[in-house]
């Protein structure tokens, strides 16, 4: 099943579970309607990464797009958070005409693991597309650095997160510290 929205109320990260074992989910919501979808922490970052880069390039461009900033989002996940489908893909543009940053999300599926082995016939499709202001972007950039950084701390050694039941660091030679 696919979704397209003009606009969305709401566009977050969030995690359910401990560090170190937390499942990311994006969550959309517009009007009445939620979708959750579960997403890689990298691939979240990523995706946060590239929409910092791109709300740059376009506020440098077009200065009349300086709005005021939302605050944070700093409220949980919806529930129930069910994942409708798994993040595989992510298309992020910009709409000159409209102002606004096109998302497209696509899904995991059983035809994408198989596309190696057979011919891809079927044209994919999106699960999830939708729309985001300027300010809409830039409050879910924040708010998602926040979440993925408010995981395990790295080992100051070799990076690595650093479990709490022990950390084995390989530049330490197996040495506990």
């Amino acid at each position: 099943m696919s979704y397209e929205f003009e606009e969305v109320d709401r566009f977050v990260t969030g995690t359910v579970g401990e560090p170190g074992e937390r499942q990311f989910f994006l969550q959309v919501r517009s009007a009445n309607r939620l979708i959750s979808a579960a997403i890689e922490k990298s691939q979240v970052l990523t995706m946060a990464q590239r929409l910092e880069l791109l709300v740059k390039q376009v506020l440098k461009e077009d200065l009349s797009l300086h709005s005021k900033a939302l605050t944070r989002d700093d409220l949980p996940l919806e529930q129930p958070i069910d994942s409708d489908f798994v993040i595989g893909a992510i298309s992020i543009a910009w709409e000159s005409e409209k102002k606004r940053i096109q998302i497209e999300l696509y899904a995991i599926s059983e035809i994408d693991i198989q596309s190696d082995l057979e011919d891809e016939e079927e044209e994919e499709h999106a699960e999830l597309v939708f729309g985001l202001s300027i300010s809409q972007a830039q409050a879910f950039i924040t708010r998602t650095f926040a979440v993925v950084n408010a995981g395990r701390l790295p080992c100051p050694f070799c990076a690595i997160p650093i479990d709490p039941r022990g950390h084995l660091c390989p530049r330490a030679n197996g040495y506990r510290r």
